[in-house]
């Protein structure tokens, strides 16, 4: 479904002004989508294809154009090269897979046996716990593992 009227990189563009000028949180849209918080922003943002039904609602709800209703549901590009990394609250996450990455893959070997944890077969959430220090950030990532099999 190529649309060439808008790009999916302008419809993230117009979806970040449309919640802007919205009184909609993203946590708002999530539960108005019935879709978890996480996999609502990312999408949105350009990260997974919303399906029809939902773009429709999504273009409902912040009065977003067909074209951008149309761009929401193309299939993206996952990859977005090295400027990523260049955004401080992001490169925090490669600089902790930088760390405790090989651990990580350690202690699931030792754990499941030879195999992955799937990124494509997850969920991911995000919570703030408070402390006296500091309110800390908590993301729990649930993937599946697969098995490698010869």
């Amino acid at each position: 479904m190529t649309n060439w009227n808008t790009t999916r990189d302008q419809a993230t563009i117009k979806v970040r002004a449309a919640v802007a000028r919205s009184d909609a949180s993203w946590a708002d849209i999530a539960g108005q989508l019935a879709r978890p918080l996480l996999w609502t922003i990312a999408a949105l943002l350009g990260s997974h294809p919303v399906p029809a039904e939902l773009a429709e609602k999504v273009g409902a709800l912040l009065e977003l154009d067909g074209d951008t209703v149309l761009a929401l549901q193309e299939q993206p590009y996952r990859i977005q090269g090295d400027e990523l990394k260049s955004d401080p609250t992001i490169y925090r996450f490669y600089e902790l897979l930088a760390v405790y990455g090989p651990a990580l893959k350690e202690a699931i070997h030792e754990e499941f046996g030879d195999g992955i944890m799937s990124a494509i077969n997850c969920n991911v959430e995000l919570t703030r716990r408070e402390d006296p220090e500091g309110d800390r950030v908590r993301v729990i990532i649930d993937g599946k593992f697969l098995k490698y099999q010869w």
